[in-house]
């Protein structure tokens, strides 16, 4: 697994961050954000591109492929897979899906002032490749000679966990043996901001933004945007363990639909989700009471967090009040098309390492959200098969289900 958050720049700064806590919304430093409604974000720190790709590469990639190149780096060094392994033929066996949200904003937006102040004569040669959602996955592939199936998909804040999800059916069709699967998003741009501003979606917490994401809070008033990338290697099973790979858990199902309601609001009856999650339970062969733990698509927004949890009585019964549920964006951030392989990730280290991450800043409950959100604590549990949600603009459902593997 690879990540570049808010929180660290890897998987395991990353995690102890999230475990401990520790919020990575700040004031926005990206731009001068002073006349916005919202002026704070979770942004990547301490992030030098030059460093990673060299300045050439760099200035040839927008910041949402710089992500996600260095994230599916990290991924493929914990997995212990090498461009030797790939080019003696596991490059043809290996597919590539890595989504984005938004794709290249920043390039946009960039080469747009550059035209309107220079003319088209100075609008860079590279433009075109740079602002396409599928650049990342083409850098990534490129980069390691993986010649399997290579795509993007696109799916608004569900993106990143679609995309696990379409690299595992690929696996189980027995069409690859290796899925390197996840999401990036570079979306801090005075221009986006104001959209979600504009849509009122953003939270104006501005002189507290450690705080200022509160899921299944009473006071929560808006999401706060993330960026960063996830990345996941995925694996047929016998292929791992004749390898000898390190097994963090098993990706055992995946449900995705759509509300068909509303391009930017959840039908709040929660229907479309909850059928989500039972798609998910089906295709992992599992029963509602058998999971141990959610991690909530948990947004801080007035109608997700509401609508979620009923979504999640619905499916789960007297088990919900039963099951520990994590909002992690309490402290990441929403990383919109990142967020779901993010939150992937973060789901199959609770598993691993027998820890349920907190809902930070859940300080008053909403009454209408009223199930065991691990409030403002991480805590020590067993989990044997635990449930990720994602949700998206448009209607976009995804559930994705990991299990506990004892050959890990």
């Amino acid at each position: 697994m690879g990540t570049v958050s808010p929180l660290g720049n890897d998987v395991a700064t990353t995690w102890d961050a999230v475990v401990a806590g520790r919020s990575g919304v700040r004031q926005i430093t990206h731009f001068d954000a002073a006349e916005y409604r919202s002026t704070i974000a979770a942004e990547v720190k301490g992030f030098d591109p030059e460093q990673h790709l060299g300045p050439r590469e760099a200035r040839r990639m927008d910041p949402y492929a710089q992500f996600a190149v260095v994230a599916a780096r990290e991924a493929l060094a914990d997995a212990g897979l090498t461009r030797e392994a790939f080019a003696a033929g596991l490059g043809e066996r290996t597919a590539v899906i890595i989504g984005s949200g938004m794709g290249g904003m920043f390039t946009v937006s960039e080469q747009i002032h550059v035209l309107d102040e220079r003319g088209p004569a100075k609008v860079s040669p590279f433009f075109v490749p740079m602002i396409l959602p599928e650049s990342a996955s083409s850098m990534v592939a490129i980069e390691y000679g993986l010649k399997g199936p290579n795509m993007a998909v696109t799916s608004a804040c569900a993106t990143g966990a679609n995309a696990i999800g379409e690299a595992m059916g690929m696996i189980r069709e027995g069409r690859v043996d290796v899925g390197l699967a996840g999401g990036s998003e570079a979306a801090i741009i005075p221009v986006a901001v104001a959209g979600f501003c504009a849509l009122r979606a953003l939270s104006t917490r501005n002189d507290d933004p450690e705080h200022a994401s509160r899921p299944f809070d009473r006071d929560r008033d808006g999401f706060v945007m993330g960026e960063g990338a996830a990345v996941l290697v995925l694996e047929e099973r016998s292929h791992a363990l004749e390898r000898g790979a390190s097994i963090y858990a098993e990706l055992l199902g995946y449900g995705t639909n759509d509300d068909a309601y509303h391009i930017t609001a959840p039908d709040p009856d929660g229907a479309g989700a909850a059928a989500c999650m039972r798609l998910a339970l089906d295709s992992a062969g599992l029963l509602p009471d058998q999971i141990d733990h959610v991690n909530a698509h948990g947004t801080s927004t007035a109608l997700n967090d509401v609508t979620e949890t009923r979504a999640i009585r619905q499916v789960f019964g007297q088990h919900a009040y039963r099951m520990a549920i994590s909002a992690t964006k309490s402290v990441t951030g929403h990383l919109l098309g990142a967020a779901g392989a993010l939150e992937a990730i973060l789901t199959a280290k609770a598993i691993h390492t027998s820890t349920l991450p907190p809902t930070m800043n859940l300080l008053h409950p909403d009454p209408e959200c009223d199930l065991d959100y691990v409030a403002n604590h991480a805590r020590p549990a067993q989990i044997q098969y635990a449930l990720s949600n994602s949700f998206g603009f448009g209607g976009h459902n995804v559930g994705l289900i990991l299990g506990a593997c004892s050959n890990g």
